[in-house]
């Protein structure tokens, strides 16, 4: 097992596809929170999110099986550009148009944001309230908006590698969170939200 530890994703796919089983549930365990998080934070429900990440991975089963991967890109990539046609689907499917519904459980408190800081108790009590309205208002967002800014700032992806995932250009991507962060201005403005941090 220690050999395949030491193997990149893109390897490991072709290991599978040559039968290597075991190949195959080590890049389900290297995937599977980011992968997770980031349909849940489309979709804004826990249940919905299980159901797409299980479809996404038969998906990436049926395809990797098919011979329909091939090692020029990130497989991490492409299992994303998976998971988005499959969310993509399901909206299309729900009939979604603007703005999703916040799920119940998801107040987005797993995602990282304070534990670097090294302030005054006050200071981080602002600091944690600003990032609280920040992710508020992004979850208000429409659901390609919404995609945009937790790809690029809670991914760290590049504009391109969001293109290539979500099927769109690099223009289409930035225009999408050139229009998040102006809505995101909007909605801090009408209720009078401070998003920036001294």
């Amino acid at each position: 097992m220690s050999n395949l530890e030491r193997m990149t994703d893109e390897e490991l796919a072709m290991l599978y596809i040559n039968g290597d089983n075991k190949a195959f549930d080590l890049l389900l365990s290297r995937n599977q929170t980011r992968l997770f998080s980031y349909i849940l934070f489309v979709v804004h429900d826990r249940e919905t999110a299980n159901d797409i990440f299980q479809e996404t991975f038969v998906k990436v089963i049926t395809k990797l099986n098919q011979g329909k991967y091939v090692t020029s890109g990130k497989f991490s990539a492409w299992i994303m550009r998976i998971a988005h046609n499959v969310i993509m689907d399901w909206f299309r499917e729900q009939k979604v148009e603007g703005i999703v519904d916040q799920g119940e459980d998801n107040d987005l408190s797993n995602i990282p944001g304070t534990s670097f800081l090294d302030d005054s108790i006050e200071d981080q009590y602002v600091r944690e309230q600003v990032l609280k309205d920040a992710k508020k208002i992004m979850e208000a967002l429409p659901p390609s908006q919404r995609e945009v800014v937790f790809m690029r700032f809670y991914q760290d992806l590049s504009f391109k590698e969001i293109a290539e995932m979500t099927g769109v250009s690099i223009n289409t991507s930035l225009g999408r969170m050139r229009y998040a962060i102006l809505n995101m201005r909007r909605m801090a403005k009408k209720h009078d939200i401070m998003l920036q941090l001294s």
